[in-house]
Order: structure tokens, then sequence, then C-alpha cells
């Protein structure tokens, strides 16, 4: 397909100080540059198939099991134990000791000998022992009371409950993914040029997608063994709509902070493809009836998105309201000149959440147009750190993309209030109240504004015509990290959230969602403004039908009742 394009002063992207803002960060939706998204795409690609190798799968449900799948010529296999777990010792929460199931994606095919170590460690996770071959380690708990409606209703030889599964949308959930050498595992050098796995959380995406194949056989399998020749399989709609659940905390919002040239990686390439398909001044007939297909899917998936949280839930009964407002009012039909940036324009008057859902919307159908900035979203290069630069320039840099922290006043109490900080017992990210509980001797430095408020006094306090950065160092060396971060600032404008991670009224899953929708992840359910239940992989192909399906499952839809 060819498209049309503007000149290049129509591609201009949003500015960060727009995109970069909490508030906008914490309504993202999925796209088709999301990480599960790419991941299909290239087992498509490679013709890839998985296959079955080990089901030692008791009456109870309790056993191991082993899959395989080849990718970019490399084989992987995911080692899978479900164990008994009693209730009282079920938990979302990443203290917890015992889970339901534990898997690793082991590198290559798995001796007996290596599933007989994997056994005797897998189930007590950070407590175990592990080897580079393990790429990744994970556990899940059961969403019991689906879990249960699904085998029974199976073994009597019926389809579960459509309005059950919708609201739920999983069997299994998550509790943590781990990569990247954690526990001993192995360092994502290890596998980071591997054909298939070069994308950022490539290898975890493969795990969760491999993982919730597990689940589907593992209900069946409960179902065949209490209903006999009475129990039938699952739907394929009805299991291709269980994705994987998944739990996620604190432990994951310093990440933004933490990574800042791989978080200007994943928003610039978004930006990227925003400004390609919004400098569109045409589209064919095809694309404007694809376009409407989708919003029409957007409206049911939103539809059906229901959440306890009272904020959240508001939010969508702005976002459904301002949906069927666009039934009559938005660009939808693609006629006239610009059509998707006539489109975002509409959007841009409506809830942050309408503009966040329908710029995901214009990317869908533009692939061959923008896929290609998936392979710019993975670490690339070490900020540099320039001594020898004068501190006028690194001024000058402040007051370009740092203008943002002079506007708040760490004078005040609610500025400050909060502080993070890493908890002694799991060594996760915790946040506390800096006024009203011990520990901020020991303060993580997330406090992006205060130190660049701090930075820039000390700088005034030298003779900037003369002086360098080693100059200020050599006085004031606790200033050597934000002097980095800024000066990588101008190579990477979308490496910063323009906000003050300190402040009172900062909801720390606002950072959880940004992250999260870059996974893929859809069906946000927040538990507090600290952790989410959210579902990967919901409506994706399964393992027997990647070339069948193909990649078009972009917040897909409950299906009709079987």
């Amino acid at each position: 397909m060819s498209y049309v394009h503007a000149n290049d002063t129509a591609q201009e992207m949003r500015s960060p100080d727009t995109v970069m803002r909490l508030a906008r960060l914490g309504s993202a939706f999925p796209t088709r540059l999301s990480f599960g998204r790419s991941l299909i795409r290239r087992l498509i690609e490679d013709g890839s198939t998985v296959e079955r190798r080990l089901w030692s799968i008791d009456e109870r449900g309790f056993g191991r099991a082993v899959y395989r799948v080849e990718i970019g010529g490399y084989a992987y296999s995911l080692v899978a134990f479900a164990t008994a777990l009693a209730d009282e010792d079920r938990s979302d929460r990443v203290i917890a000791e015992a889970w339901d199931a534990s898997f690793a994606l082991y590198d290559g095919d798995p001796e007996t000998t290596d599933l007989d170590r994997l056994e005797a460690n897998l189930p007590k996770q950070e407590a175990g022992r592990y080897t580079d071959r393990e790429l990744v380690i994970s556990r899940s708990n059961k969403s019991v009371r689906l879990f249960s409606h699904v085998a029974d209703a199976l073994a009597q030889g019926q389809q579960p409950d459509i309005d059950m599964v919708d609201s739920i949308g999983y069997l299994m959930r998550t509790t943590a993914v781990y990569g990247n050498g954690k526990f001993g595992i192995a360092d994502r050098f290890v596998f980071a040029d591997r054909p298939g796995l070069q994308g950022p959380f490539a290898a975890e995406m493969l795990t969760v997608w491999l993982i919730r194949t597990f689940t589907h056989d593992l209900v069946e399998h409960v179902a065949r063994v209490r209903g006999g020749d009475s129990a039938v399989r699952l739907d394929p709609e009805i299991k291709r709509h269980l994705g994987i659940g998944n739990s996620t905390g604190l432990g994951m919002a310093p990440f933004l902070v933490h990574h800042p040239e791989l978080i200007h990686n994943w928003l610039h390439a978004r930006e990227t493809a925003l400004a390609r398909v919004r400098a569109l001044s045409e589209v064919t007939t095809e694309t404007a009836l694809r376009l409407r297909a989708l919003f029409d899917r957007a409206r049911a998936h939103v539809e059906h998105w229901q959440v306890p949280d009272a904020l959240q839930a508001e939010r969508l009964v702005t976002l459904r309201a301002e949906l069927e407002q666009a039934v009559d009012s938005a660009p939808l039909d693609c006629a006239g000149p610009y059509p998707i940036k006539a489109l975002m324009d509409w959007s841009d008057q409506h809830s942050l959440e309408c503009q966040e859902l329908i710029r995901a919307l214009c990317l869908e159908p533009f692939g061959d147009l923008i896929d290609e900035l998936t392979d710019e979203m993975a670490f690339n290069a070490k900020p540099q750190f320039l001594p020898g630069m004068s501190l006028v320039e690194l001024s000058g840099l402040i007051d370009q993309h740092y203008h943002w922290c002079g506007g708040v006043d760490f004078e005040t109490s609610m500025a400050s209030q909060k502080f993070w900080y890493v908890s002694e017992a799991k060594l996760e990210p915790r946040l506390g109240d800096r006024y009203a509980e011990d520990g901020a001797d020991r303060e993580q430095p997330l406090d992006v504004a205060r130190q660049v408020q701090a930075l820039h006094a000390a700088i005034a306090g030298l003779d900037q015509d003369e002086a360098k950065v080693c100059d200020l160092l050599a006085r004031h060396p606790e200033h050597r990290n934000i002097v980095k971060r800024v000066q990588s600032s101008a190579q990477r404008p979308f490496a910063e959230i323009r906000d003050n991670l300190i402040d009172q009224s900062m909801r720390p899953i606002d950072m959880l969602r940004c992250k999260l929708a870059f996974f893929g992840a859809v069906k946000f359910d927040p538990k507090s403004d600290l952790w989410t239940r959210i579902t990967l992989f919901q409506g994706a192909p399964m393992c027997d039908e990647l070339q069948a399906r193909g990649d078009d499952w972009w917040l897909s839809t409950r299906p009709d009742a079987a």
C-alpha cells in the first residue's frame, strides 16, 4: 500500500511538555507498537509453531509440563510446574512465598535433570538457585472463581458463562515476571542480539504468551478428569478471549525514572508513528472503513471494561459518553483532507482517555508505515558524561528541557511529602510519607525536579562564563548523576516525566499504566493509587492459529455466547 504524505513540517511530534505529564501517561492505551503485539508479529513472520513436549499433570491438576517454540532460529522451552496452594497462602503480593504455578523460559531443550533441578527451585522463586539457561522466571495464581467455573462447565459438557469470562478475563494472573539476570538467571546481553528477542521485554512477553497456553490446557485437563466422556473443550472464541492476568505494584513504577534512555526510545517511537499517520493527506476507502470498524470495536471494549475503583470508573463513564458523541460528531468517515489529523484534533477537545484511545486507534491500520519503528525501541547507547561542557551550555539545557522544574515550591510540605525507598525485606521499591514515617535518610533519587533545582542553585554560585561541569562537580560531587541526566536531555527529550514525583498528589499508578500499556495491557483495574490488575494477550492468536488469525487483536471484544 502507498501513502500520500504531507510535507515534513506537518509531521511534527507532540511536545514532551504535553506527552510526558503523569495524567496523560496514566491514560495510555496499548498500540500496535506494544511489545506483545510486536512479539506476535515476529512469531507469525517466522512461521513459528508451539509443541507441547511434556504433559505430566495428575488428576488433581498438579505436575510438570514443557512447551517448545522456535523463533529466529533458536529454540526456547516454557517449563511449568503446577502445585497445591492453600487458600490462606494465596496472595497477589510480591512478598508471598507460594503460588499455584511457577515457570521458566529455558534456553533450548531441557533434559530430565534440568527439569528435576527446576522443580526443586522454581516453586521457591526468589529463594531458588538458577543458571544462565533460564532466561525468565515467573509465577502465577489462579483466578479460583473463574478457573473452577470453567472447569465445572466443561466437565458437564457446557461452555462457561461468557459474562463471567469477560468480567475476569483470565484463568491465572502472574504476580511477577523476572528477567535480566535477577536471582542468577541469564543477563539480557546473553540473548539480546538474537532475532525475535531484541526488543524490550520480548523474552518476558514470550513467556507470558506461553503461560496463557498452559492455563488453557490445564483447565481443559481438569475438566476431562472431572467429566470424563461428558467433558468438552473450550470454544475457541472463548479460549482466545482468556488472556493472562497480572498484578503490578510499586516495584515497577521507578523503572520509568531509572531508565530514561529506554523510556525515550519507547515514547519517541510512538510519537513518531503518530506524526507519520497524522501527516497523511488522504487515506483509501478501505482504510477509512477499517478505522470505523476499529472504532466500533473500541466502543464495545470500553463498554465492557468495568472497574470498582471510583476514579477510573468515573473516567470510563466520561469516555463512553465521548465515544457515543463521536458517532455523530467525529470525522470518522475520513473524507476530508488530512483525515487522521482531523480525527486527532477532534479528540483533543475531550478527555485524556479519549485523546489517547483515538491516537492508538489511528495507528492500527498503518502497520506497513510504522511497524519498523519497533526496531528503535530497545536500549541502544549509554548517556554520555561531558565534564568539559561549559556551565552556560548546561544552564541552557536546564532552561530548555527542565523548565517545568522551576514551578515547584519545595519549601511547602506537600511538594516533598513522599519519598521513595527500597524495602529491606524484599528489596522492592516502596513509597513513604516524609513527615509521618522513618526512612527518608535512605531516599532513592527519584526526586528529579528537586535535584534539578539544587543543581541550578549550585550553578548560580559559580562564574558561568568561565566554569565547566568539572569545576562544578569538584565542589559539588553530589550533582554528578543529575548532570548526566540533563546532558542526555538534548538527544532524548522524551526521557523525563515532567512532574514532581515526590508530591503529595502524585499517583504511582500513572507510571504503572504507562509502562503496562507498552507491554500491551488492557482492562486496567486499579486497586489503589499503588497497584493495579491488568490483562495481557486477551484476544491474541493461540499457539495453533498464528497464521490463520494474524495480528488483528487490538482492544479485543467479548465473543458471543457459545
